[in-house]
């Protein structure tokens, strides 16, 4: 998408939302457009109108991060709404957070059981909170019974059963401190994430060169491959789902091949 694309979309946006709006209490009943006027929305915002003007034009002006809060609040936008205006301004909400993940709702903990294959459910630090009975026989050393560390990169980079249990094991850590990268870019003063990641950068020289490189990827599905202590090799097609109600939980399933 161009500039002039985004920047008539980001206008479009204001422009409807400020139409939205009631007028003041005090203003006068003889109104040509609805809602509010663009004079009434710069002055609520602490804006000029002439660059809101410009804005809802979709001319060449970008608005700061400061102003999008403002006209966010000024607007009343919902939580939705005002991710939508950072969205389209490019632009990082500055009070955007992390959900609590102390707990997780139970029909959200209930999925991975809904599964006849190995899956199980990641928090924003990559911390198994479900997984079912195939996934735990699955992953040795890690969702099983007598394992204790449920974070999956901790058991990637610290663990000596995950690099005899996963296949490709140097291109598959490769690509996770890549995509946790990825996840960690969105959230950068994420006080646990930043915690995760000197725990690790302490502890795994592997993790540490793999993170100062900045690679940063996508979190794909794909093949994946096993040498499993009891059953031998063993082949998945792995598909990642993200949950609509929270973006920052991963359900991760393996089809057998």
């Amino acid at each position: 998408m161009n500039d002039a694309s985004t920047n008539k979309r980001l206008g479009d946006f204001i422009r409807a939302h400020r139409e939205r709006q009631a007028p003041p209490p005090n203003a006068s009943s003889r109104r040509r457009t609805p809602g509010l006027r663009r004079e009434e929305l710069a002055d609520a915002a602490g804006i000029s109108a002439t660059w809101l003007t410009w804005l809802e034009q979709g001319r060449e002006v970008k608005a700061s991060v400061p102003a999008l809060v403002r006209l966010s609040e000024a607007l009343r936008l919902t939580p939705a709404e005002r991710a939508s205006l950072f969205d389209l301004a490019g632009k990082r909400d500055p009070d955007e957070t992390v959900p609590d993940e102390t707990e997780l709702p139970a029909d959200l903990l209930a999925l991975p059981g809904q599964f006849s294959g190995a899956a199980y459910l990641l928090d924003h630090l990559w911390t198994a909170r479900a997984w079912n009975g195939a996934a735990a026989e699955l992953f040795t050393g890690w969702l099983d019974p007598q394992s204790s560390e449920r974070n999956l990169l901790a058991f990637v980079f610290l663990s000596a059963t995950a690099r005899t249990l996963i296949g490709n094991w140097q291109d598959r850590a490769g690509r996770l401190a890549a995509e946790f990268r990825a996840d960690f870019n969105r959230h950068p003063d994420d006080a646990a994430m930043r915690q995760l990641v000197a725990d690790l950068t302490a502890k795994s020289p592997d993790f540490a060169r793999l993170w100062k490189a900045q690679s940063v990827l996508g979190r794909e599905g794909g093949e994946r491959h096993f040498s499993h202590p009891t059953r031998g090799p063993l082949s998945y097609h792995q598909t990642t789902l993200l949950v609509a109600a929270r973006p920052d939980v991963k359900l991760v399933c393996l089809t057998a091949r």
